[in-house]
């Protein structure tokens, strides 16, 4: 009975087919590819890691504590003060603005890709059903497989990870504008209709400010998943706090690796609570405009 059912299925060589894309891809758009890189490369080193770099470390470290305060509270502020200067204690500051970098400029790609797409996505319900499992491929994808391709096109540094990180945390951005866009109430979208607003005043004026909270909510999201591919992309040479995690790993230097784990800990708390506060603001202005108008 067993031999009965013991078919043997054709190979489908998805491998193949897939290096065959690559390959292609690399021989026809080398071009391409290298000008992205020149990009990335230009904007997380010479330019955010630059300006990082520029200002002195304690100077930085009250500025993240005032951005902290005005985005959430005083206790953030002195927290985030306290945080970052223990960064700077345990001689991790410079790869921790690195990483500050390849985040803030991952996070802004991602953002910008996101923003439009979960808009299309809430105007058409095609679209939505397209983009959807999509997403979810992007979602369920293991995190190192995006590496591959990536290092194929752009090789070891700095590119590969930041294209690693955007496609990883690109999806909750989609999702979340387009859920805050569909939420808002359908009355608010009709008024503007009634007093002749064109679909992108409705859009830029109604529906936008409405669902900030809820996007605010996705780019919190993006960041945090943009910080947490930090040591997949310290593993294809792209610096940074991931490199001492990493290096922690390899070469079992506890030690290194645990202060490069706190450094980021540290780093991300910051970044979480001074997004999700921005959140909560938005939230509290919407209250007061929906009971303004009401």
């Amino acid at each position: 009975m067993t031999r009965v059912l013991d078919i043997e299925l054709p190979r489908v060589p998805v491998g193949e087919w897939v290096e065959n894309a690559v390959d292609w891809l690399t021989d026809n758009l080398g071009g391409l590819f290298d000008a992205i890189q020149t990009v990335l490369e230009l904007l997380v080193q010479d330019w955010v890691g630059a300006a990082l770099h520029a200002v002195p470390a304690v100077v930085l470290a009250v500025v993240f504590a005032l951005v902290a305060w005005a985005c959430r509270n005083w206790k953030l502020g002195l927290a985030t003060l306290v945080g970052m200067l223990f960064i700077q204690a345990m001689g991790m500051w410079e790869h921790a603005m690195d990483t500050l970098a390849l985040t803030l400029v991952a996070a802004v790609i991602a953002m910008l890709l996101a923003l439009p797409l979960g808009v299309l996505a809430a105007r058409s319900q095609r679209v939505s059903q397209v983009t959807r499992p999509v997403l979810d491929f992007m979602q369920t994808m293991p995190v190192f497989v995006y590496l591959i391709p990536a290092v194929f096109f752009f090789g070891v540094g700095v590119a590969p990870g930041v294209v690693a990180t955007i496609v990883f945390a690109m999806p909750p951005g989609v999702r979340l504008t387009e859920l805050g866009i569909r939420q808002v109430d359908q009355e608010m979208v009709e008024a503007g209709h009634a007093f002749g607003a064109t679909p992108r005043s409705i859009l830029t004026g109604i529906q936008v400010p409405l669902a900030m909270p809820t996007i605010m909510a996705g780019v919190n999201q993006v960041i945090m998943l943009a910080l947490s591919m930090v040591v997949v992309a310290g593993m294809v040479g792209a610096g940074g706090l991931g490199s001492d995690v990493y290096a922690g790993i390899t070469r079992l230097e506890v030690g290194q690796g645990f202060e490069g784990g706190i450094a980021v800990v540290i780093v991300a708390i910051f970044l979480d609570r001074a997004t999700a506060g921005l959140g909560s603001r938005s939230t509290i202005a919407r209250s007061r405009r929906q009971a303004a108008a009401a």
